[in-house]
Formats: structure tokens, sequence, C-alpha cells
């Protein structure tokens, strides 16, 4: 009897945890949510294709420059497999699962590549960031794992009016 209270406790201790971890998530998205506003919508013309597309995995997006510091604020924050896009008027990164997201040209600050974003850590290089400004005036980063590493220098090369990395 003495066995099945330990497990009834433990299980219960368990699911306050579980339950206060969701709170906790759920409030970060509340207090972010002035900050992020509303996304810029994916426009009817994207202009023409720079970059060919690059698939790999969405590691989510953070506010800037913490590399931790994940949104909470809608889909934002969850990873999903994707293909990022680069345009003439910006950047079109569509997830499975999840909202497309569009990246104004006008909105990104710089490309670059980092070793970890959003709480994944990877080698030297190993996500690629993309920092750029919302329509609110908060500054993100989205980071993206691409499935092809050789194609982070051509993105990075591609961001307008930066010589950086």
């Amino acid at each position: 009897m003495e066995r099945t209270l330990w497990v009834v406790g433990c299980v219960l201790l368990w699911a306050l945890f579980v339950y206060l971890m969701y709170r906790g998530w759920r409030n970060r998205g509340t207090r972010q949510a002035e900050r992020i506003g509303e996304l810029p919508p994916v426009p009817d013309e994207t202009g023409a294709q720079v970059l060919e597309p690059t698939s790999g995995l969405y590691l989510g997006s953070t506010i800037a420059p913490s590399w931790q510091d994940r949104i909470a604020v809608g889909d934002l924050g969850f990873r999903a497999t994707a293909e990022l896009t680069r345009f003439e008027h910006g950047i079109l990164l569509e997830r499975q699962g999840a909202s497309a997201i569009w990246i104004p040209e006008e909105s990104i600050s710089v490309i670059r590549t980092e070793r970890g974003h959003a709480g994944k850590v990877m080698s030297e290089g190993g996500v690629l960031v993309i920092r750029w400004t919302l329509p609110t005036g908060t500054e993100i980063d989205t980071g993206f794992r691409g499935d092809d590493k050789t194609v982070y220098p051509a993105w990075a090369r591609a961001t307008t009016g930066d010589d950086e990395k």
C-alpha cells in the first residue's frame, strides 16, 4: 500500500510540473504578444526567385539578441520541417503544420550562421539565422537548420547592403 501511495504521489507531482510548464509558456506568450504583433502577410507578388529553395528544420524565432529567448506567440516558437526560399522582395519560410512566415526584404538586417539558436546547439556554423524587424519595431532572429549546409554562404551573401558573414 505504501508503494502505491508513493507512485500516485510521484504521478501527481509530475502532472503538477507539466501544468506549471504549460502555464509558464502561455504566460510568456501573453507578455510577448504586444511586442510581436501581427506578422507581415505573404504578398501576392514576391518577385523573382533569387536562391533555390532550401529544405530543413525551422528552429523557432527568438527576440534579438538572445539566442534562447524563444517567442511563444502563435506558432513561432514551435519547430517544424520547412522550406526556405529567397525572392526579390523577401524570404518565404513555408513550414509543415504551421503558417508560412514572410520576411520582407526591407526588414532584414543580416543573415549569418551561428552555432546555436532557440535552445538547439549544433556544430560551428550549423544554423542559418535571419535577423529582421517586425512591423512593431521588435527585432527578432529566425533560426533554420538546412539539410544542405553548403548553401549557407550564398544565403549570407544575398543580404542587401551587408558584407558580413
